[in-house]
């Protein structure tokens, strides 16, 4: 078995089947998948005995404490596959997701690694993420301190030894089960494998908090009505609406990586020329003080040794 996948989920059978369908969709079939109910009372048991999968594993849990983080755990300690990957019941991954990540991790030699991620405001904007804790040793920093963290859980993938190394989820803590995992692997290997193609889309974040890409982008709509890859059509709901473009489109996931990058490039242009502006401006409105205050000083200094 290559992969074990992880979707825990509580009451969210609107939406479940998507994320599913995009784990049926990769492109990569050696797969096993456990889905674990956290005390749901709605109907998810129907919604996942409806693709009929003997690769897909259905655990019915009563309600754990907290975020269910003992579940999550029962199903971890199931798993055969020698990566793990993790799946939020309101996410899709794209089709290539389980084996461009596998293959990172595999190139880099690191045992965890991630994709960017992309996030899906309410409405239908996808905004793209830029948590790169490969090149930005100050947010790396504040990442293992476990003061900052802008990696959704779908993105992830680690090696299933791991938990032989590091542990389990520590299920005493509130929140941030995942991120504490995390910080325990970087800080025992030293290294992450980081892919910047995003390979998820992933729906239920305050993006204001995270990340800065997505905050500008949020600020500049003139830029999103250039990049028209980046707003959903309507649908009964995000999710419903991207697994349309995803299966109804064949070129709908090229267009949207590259406007993805289209997106770094608009704001930095942006950027530069709002420099630009400022400097002009200030220009304009202190020539004539430094030119005097030049001309003062050539007045006292006339030999120029004060000018380096």
């Amino acid at each position: 078995m290559k992969f074990s996948i992880l979707t825990p989920t509580h009451n969210r059978a609107d939406v479940l089947a998507f994320a599913i369908r995009s784990v049926m969709a990769q492109t990569e079939t050696d797969w096993e998948l456990f889905i674990v109910g956290d005390g749901c009372t709605d109907n998810t048991a129907a919604v996942v005995a409806e693709f009929n999968d003997p690769r897909i594993r259905w655990l019915d849990l009563p309600k754990g404490p907290g975020f269910g983080y003992r579940n999550r755990n029962l199903a971890f300690r199931q798993m055969r596959g020698h990566y793990v990957a993790l799946l939020g019941h309101d996410d899709i991954w794209l089709p290539d997701h389980l084996a461009l990540l596998s293959r990172r991790l595999e190139q880099s030699g690191a045992e965890w690694a991630y994709s960017r991620p992309i996030w899906g405001e309410p409405g239908g904007t996808l905004l793209p993420g830029d948590f790169d804790l490969a090149t930005d040793a100050a947010k790396r920093k504040k990442f293992m301190e476990g003061k900052l963290n802008g990696i959704p859980a779908s993105c992830v993938m680690h090696r299933r030894d791991c938990f032989a190394r590091y542990g389990y989820w520590n299920e005493t803590l509130p929140e941030w089960g995942d991120f504490d995992m995390w910080v325990r692997i970087v800080a025992g290997t030293g290294c992450l494998g980081y892919l910047p193609l995003p390979t998820c889309l992933h729906f239920r974040a305050n993006w204001r908090k995270i990340s800065n890409v997505t905050s500008r982008l949020m600020g500049c709509p003139e830029l999103l009505c250039e990049l028209p890859a980046l707003r959903l059509p309507p649908g009964r709901n995000d999710q419903e609406s991207a697994w349309s473009c995803i299966t109804k489109d064949p070129d709908w996931i090229t267009s949207l990586r590259l406007e993805v990058d289209r997106a770094d490039e608009l704001l930095d242009e942006k950027a530069k020329h709002r420099l630009t502006t400022i400097y002009h401006h200030l220009s304009r409105r202190f020539s004539p003080l430094r030119f005097r205050s030049d001309f003062l000083l050539r007045q006292r200094f006339p030999d120029g040794k004060f000018f380096r």
